[in-house]
């Protein structure tokens, strides 16, 4: 039976590819899991308009996340913290600790995103990165500030 792979399986090939398999694979596997369709002349064309809309949304995507990159730029946020002697944090600043002190300025960005290798443990201003979309990267200042 031929069919067309709607995304990429090892051993198989690549997404849009025509392939034989046996049909009792395709039947009982590969088609009521959703990861291929029949090689016919109609499913071709749904596949070709699929691919096309996918491709639309990515660049939409993309426009959007580049846009909140650039906004990004000009972001700031302070954080209060308690501190001790010699000026040293009690505790430490994380990425949930910026991600709230962000959605106080309307700004929704997740703690997942947030680009910290450890907390931040000192005063003093901070460059994070944040990961918007794939190769898209913003960076946001943070300034940690005793009470």
């Amino acid at each position: 039976m031929d069919v067309i792979l709607k995304k990429d399986i090892e051993k198989l090939g690549k997404a849009g590819e025509s392939v034989s398999v046996k049909e009792g694979y395709a039947r009982n596997y590969l088609i009521p899991r959703g990861m291929v369709m029949k090689d016919t002349p109609n499913n071709k064309k749904l596949w070709e308009n699929e691919v096309k809309s996918i491709e639309r949304k990515e660049t939409k995507e993309i426009k959007n996340s580049s846009e909140l990159a650039k906004k990004l730029e000009d972001v700031s946020c302070t954080i209060t913290v308690k501190v001790g002697e010699n000026d040293k944090l009690f505790g430490s600043v994380t990425s949930a600790d910026i991600a709230e002190a962000l959605k106080a300025q309307n700004i929704e960005i997740d703690k997942k995103h947030m680009v910290l290798d450890e907390p931040i443990k000192e005063l003093g201003v901070y460059t994070i990165d944040i990961k918007i979309h794939t190769g898209i990267t913003g960076k946001i200042k943070v300034w940690v500030v005793k009470e």
